[in-house]
């Protein structure tokens, strides 16, 4: 779950909605610079499904005391975090193999670009033990895509690498929408047709649901992505309360559009 403020009130976004405006950013995705998705369908798929693990947790997020909301998703402990995790190949695997290896390799891509799990002992042991399993699953999976005439070309390291930075940039750049950023936000390793590149993605006058982005990597003119929240307008004394109160929060939809920059390089 992520939070952002509209006119005071707290608006809990869920990771799954999160990651469904991946998805529709990935189909937008795409021109002559930045080439092509492929396989398209999957990889689509995977960035819209690649926070699955969170659905468990979310039907029952935790409550953070010291705020009185649920846990931002930054919050959650590595307990927790890393059994989340653990389950979202297996929730992922039902739609398909390539779908699967995406989740996984996103969800050790996390773990491997952000350290701090590293700081304690028991955490160090949770996360190692959590990336040594998902990468034996990874290597069983992708031999056996390797077997596949249809999957085979998407599954070389080159092709991997790429969608994986992919499927990451995709979620960095829901994160920043979702959460309404207020200052300029820069993607690196996003593959280009060629090779690499760095996105900046900038708020346009603060408003909270239009941004520049630069270069621009979509097929369209501009990209509008679509999405829902629950309003909290009060703190809870307790996980129960939040719980109850989340189940019966008023719903908001919410837009944010995408333009390329007008800026002279």
């Amino acid at each position: 779950m992520l939070h952002r403020t509209i006119a005071e009130d707290r608006i809990c976004i869920t990771q799954p909605t999160h990651a469904w405006v991946s998805g529709q950013l990935a189909q937008a995705w795409g021109n002559e610079q930045f080439g092509a998705i492929a396989p398209y369908h999957a990889v689509c798929l995977g960035a819209e499904q690649h926070d699955i693990g969170w659905l468990p947790w979310e039907a029952a997020p935790s409550f953070n005391p010291d705020t009185g909301y649920p846990h931002n998703f930054t919050e959650v402990a590595p307990e927790a975090h890393t059994q989340l995790w653990k389950g979202a190949k297996h929730l992922a695997m039902p739609m398909g193999r390539y779908v699967a290896l995406l989740v996984s390799l996103h969800g050790t891509g996390l773990y491997e670009r952000f350290t701090h799990w590293k700081e304690s002992p028991h955490s160090t042991q949770l996360v190692e033990a959590f990336l040594k399993q998902e990468k034996a699953f990874q290597q069983e999976l992708i031999h056996r895509l390797e077997q596949d005439p249809a999957y085979a070309p998407y599954v070389t390291p080159e092709a991997i690498a790429r969608n994986r930075h992919l499927v990451a940039t995709l979620d960095a750049l829901s994160l920043m929408i979702c959460m309404a950023v207020t200052k300029p936000q820069q993607f690196e390793q996003v593959p280009t047709a060629t090779g690499e590149t760095t996105l900046t993605l900038v708020p346009i006058a603060n408003a909270p649901t239009q941004f520049t982005l630069e270069p621009w990597c979509f097929q369209a003119d501009q990209v509008t992505v679509t999405f829902e929240g629950r309003i909290l307008k009060e703190k809870s004394p307790d996980e129960l309360t939040m719980r109850d109160r989340l189940a019966t929060a008023p719903w908001v939809t919410l837009t944010a559009t995408l333009h390329p920059s007008t800026r002279k390089n």
